[in-house]
């Protein structure tokens, strides 16, 4: 049951809906809960089990902590400054070991289910190279729905109660709900416990503007997903699946049009889960802020999927940029480094780890790792060069923040995007490897103009259509980008015109859409992660 689907949008959604608002308030999270298992069983029957240990794993984990911190509270009033030393010390060890257990125990789901077969078939190849037999059984295991998203989720609540940003929540429909909410557990955004979590548990009936509001975002994301992502589709598997028979300039569309067709599909489906949740009454955290204006490969990642850059900043980056030993990895590099150098170092160590994490984060497999090298090895350049690009700029006399150079350096943001798309899209490293150097030397660029581009899935008509959508895309992403609200402006006129936008948008989906004969459905990108 997708999101994109019809079953999703009226019988579900809209009975989901119906029965919250009859419900009394206090009974309306139990709505959303009940409704969040339904939705998980009837697309991942079998791997619900393992959405119920993970929760079951933080909520007793979160009601330990507590215990231990309730305990040293109460029993350091009676002790002197160095008893409530000693007493501090074996707290801290009670709460990493339960900490600890926890995340080993969600994240070991994790790294099993979702990691286990790439892990035991490199290994077995590399023991196969030293002629000895395999140490590790094939299994076929299922993946379970949005296990990289709920996983995150309930690391960060954990880690925060640790930290002490906040209790942990003895209220274990709460805490289940959280962690399974159904607009947000196939694909995120990946939301912080002290965010989203009262919001769910008020009940608050739905008004005019929270319908209105959530309905706009659902339509809104249907037309990016429908009538631009899943148009494109088509043209991205051929050229993709057969590359070695395709010319170069055909894989260069190919790899402009799927970086299209991700962005539509994943900033799409954000807007129907973020409208389905508003439906509600539930603002759930943003994940995409026009990542296509970033003027370098750092502030791309910081406008593209949001929540999880966040969470890697927050759980990983200063994780271990703050820890004992990278500070005195930073203390001895100022020493014996320059100053710049000094700072940079101790910044480039962590950042390694994000982008591995990163990179692991979405899929197990070779070509992950080198899609998380790919973008830190250019923010890496990035950080080594910016010294030597400030004085070129500065002898050269250019305004780096004048219109001019930033649309050159959206340009180049642009460019690079499109080929960290280009490997996460090809099967393996060698095909990206492959791809590239038929670009470079079979470019053949008479096939912008004789036709052949036309006959390779899609047509003219479908070219038109992507391209008119991704203008009204762009369009609105300027007006945004400057700062006006498109919704505000929509929801203040009178009802004509406001439903003659919907109508547009629905008529839009329902006429130019991706549907039907030569179209396949097409699954969310980013929930098979």
């Amino acid at each position: 049951m997708a999101y994109s689907s019809i079953v999703y949008l009226l019988p579900f959604l809209g009975a989901v809906v119906l029965l919250y608002n009859g419900m009394p308030k206090k009974y309306r999270w139990w709505v959303l809960l009940l409704a969040s298992y339904i939705f998980y069983w009837l697309n991942s029957p079998t791997t619900l089990i393992f959405l119920l240990l993970s929760t079951v794993a933080v909520y007793l984990a979160g009601i330990f902590l507590n215990k231990i911190q309730d305990g040293f509270d109460l029993s350091k009033k009676a002790l002197d400054k160095e008893g409530k030393k000693q007493l501090r010390k074996i707290v801290g060890w009670q709460k990493k070991a339960v900490c600890a257990f926890a995340l080993l125990f969600i994240f070991g789901l994790l790294a099993f289910l979702k990691y286990y077969p790439f892990v035991s078939e490199n290994v077995n190849q590399f023991l196969k190279l030293l002629h000895l037999e395999n140490a590790l059984p094939s299994l076929k295991l299922l993946l379970p729905l949005g296990i990289s998203y709920y996983t995150l989720q309930a690391a960060g609540y954990i880690i925060d109660v640790y930290r002490g940003k906040y209790r942990a929540d003895m209220h274990l429909g709460k805490v289940a709900l959280f962690l399974s909410f159904f607009p947000q557990i196939v694909e995120g955004p990946i939301a912080r416990f002290d965010e989203t979590a009262d919001q769910l548990m008020e009940g608050n009936r739905s008004t005019y503007q929270n319908l209105t509001w959530g309905v706009q975002l659902i339509l809104w994301g249907l037309f990016k997903k429908m009538v631009i992502a899943d148009r494109a589709n088509p043209f991205v598997a051929e050229v993709f699946k057969n590359y070695a028979e395709q010319s170069g300039v055909a894989l260069l569309v190919g790899g402009i049009l799927f970086t299209i067709q991700i962005y539509m599909e994943f900033s799409g489906c954000m807007d129907i889960v973020i409208g389905s949740a508003q439906l509600f009454g539930i603002n759930l955290p943003k994940n995409f802020a026009r990542p296509f204006f970033a003027t370098s490969v750092n502030d791309f990642w910081r406008r593209w999927h949001i929540t999880l850059g966040a969470w890697l900043r927050d759980y990983i980056f200063y994780s271990v940029s703050l820890s004992k030993g990278f500070a005195k990895l930073s203390k001895k590099a100022k020493e014996k480094l320059t100053p710049f150098l000094g700072a940079l170092i101790p910044s480039a160590a962590a950042l390694f780890c994000v982008w591995i994490c990163n990179g692991i984060w979405h899929g197990a497999g070779w070509k992950y790792l080198a899609y998380g090298m790919y973008y830190y090895v250019i923010m890496l350049l990035g950080m080594l060069l910016e010294p030597l690009f400030a004085q070129c700029a500065a002898k050269l006399k250019l305004n780096r923040e004048g219109s001019a150079f930033r649309i050159v350096r959206i340009l180049r943001t642009c460019i690079l995007v499109v080929g960290g798309m280009t490997l996460f899209r090809a099967e393996t490293v060698g095909v990206f490897g492959e791809i590239v150097y038929r670009i470079f030397t079979n470019f053949a660029p008479q096939h912008f103009y004789d036709g052949t581009l036309l006959h390779m899935c899609i047509d003219g008509w479908d070219f038109i259509a992507i391209a008119a959508g991704c203008v009204v895309v762009l369009f609105v992403s300027i007006l945004q980008e400057k700062g006006y609200s498109l919704r505000e402006h929509i929801a203040g006129q009178n009802i004509v015109i406001r439903w003659s936008v919907y109508l547009a948008l629905i008529l839009a989906v329902i006429i130019f859409g991706a549907y039907g004969s030569g179209y396949d459905q097409v699954a969310f990108i980013y929930g098979q992660f």
